[in-house]
């Protein structure tokens, strides 16, 4: 009888443990149904105003669309997008805090310093790209040739005869350029702008040529200010047809893409990150957002959080290569 009244209270003990335990993961489920019970902030680690934050405020306010809670951009400029990234990095795993990841902070920069306040890898929990920019030789109208077949044929004949402006050693400009000599075999006499845009040194002819991201220049090419001598992407851009891409022109390994897309600080609930990445397709259905990354050399992509973690793996290991070969370190 003692054993027998042993037994009756444990099993009511393990009852009672088990009814306690029912209401916390009703909870917790609970939680993540009603996400985003208040507004979410996006971490976007370059300055308000520029091309990169007028994407981020378009992703906002589809966020906040699709999920009909405000989602809200946070400037955190500075120090080649560490500071910006180390806030995010450092935030609570809990859905509110989000970071608009780059080539720049998370493929590159890795690679240009010994010593980073975060991980990029191991960090971060990827949602979902948001489209990539494909990058394009340019050129001032004065330069003498009308493609980069043109373009190799005369520094193979001259070498450094024609100079490329850059944004600074490390800078996607300075990486892209490094890459396409080594990719040709030809040497260009690249000039650093370290604080100025070198843009209206290019627009005067001052400097001739310029690797970058098309939005910077498509309104200059269009009005015929700027010419562009060829484009990454395996096929032509719809905003470019007459422009033949690299791999037409002899270089089907020189492939640089800008890209952003939407992560959270590692630890964030699997739940959340699927919710969020299904509110991303919708973003990317929108025909207005589509149409504008067209315009000016894009492609709005959205993906799955396995798709995009495997697209980082992929874009940081090609930029690992080009930033070696670069020999660039900024320690």
């Amino acid at each position: 009888m003692a054993f027998f009244n042993r037994l009756l209270r444990v099993g009511a003990g393990l009852a009672l443990g088990a009814l306690a335990a029912l209401p916390l993961g009703a909870a917790a489920q609970a939680a993540h149904a009603e996400y985003p019970g208040k507004p979410v902030r996006i971490v976007a680690p370059f300055p308000a105003g520029s091309g990169p934050d007028a994407n981020a405020r378009e992703l906002a306010a589809g966020l906040t669309a699709a999920l009909g809670q405000s989602f809200f951009v946070e400037n955190r400029p500075g120090a080649s997008n560490i500071i910006g990234t180390e806030v995010a990095a450092r935030a609570p795993a809990d859905g509110y805090t989000l970071y608009i990841g780059t080539t720049s902070s998370l493929s590159v920069v890795p690679h240009l310093y010994s010593r980073l306040p975060f991980n990029a890898e191991r960090d971060f929990a990827p949602i979902s790209l948001l489209g990539v920019l494909n990058t394009g030789l340019v050129a001032t109208p004065g330069l003498p040739v009308k493609d980069a077949r043109e373009l190799i044929a005369q520094l193979k004949a001259r070498p450094e005869s024609v100079a490329a402006a850059t944004q600074g050693p490390g800078s996607y400009s300075h990486l892209s350029a490094v890459w396409f000599n080594n990719a040709a075999g030809v040497r260009s006499n690249l000039v650093p702008y370290n604080s100025n845009s070198p843009y209206t040194d290019l627009l005067a002819g001052q400097v001739q040529l310029m690797f970058d991201g098309l939005p910077a220049a498509a309104g200059n090419i269009r009005a015929g200010k700027l010419k562009l001598l060829g484009i990454t992407g395996k096929e032509r851009h719809p905003s470019f047809p007459d422009v033949p891409t690299f791999a037409e022109q002899g270089l089907p390994d020189y492939a640089p893409i800008a890209w952003q897309g939407v992560l959270a600080p590692a630890g964030t609930p699997p739940a959340i990150l699927a919710q969020l990445s299904a509110a991303m397709a919708k973003v990317c259905q929108s025909p207005e957002l589509q149409k504008k990354w067209r315009d000016y050399g894009g492609e709005l992509r959205c993906n799955t959080p396995a798709e995009f973690a495997a697209f980082i793996q992929a874009d940081r290991a090609m930029w690992g290569q080009v930033v070696r070969a670069a020999g660039v370190k900024l320690d």
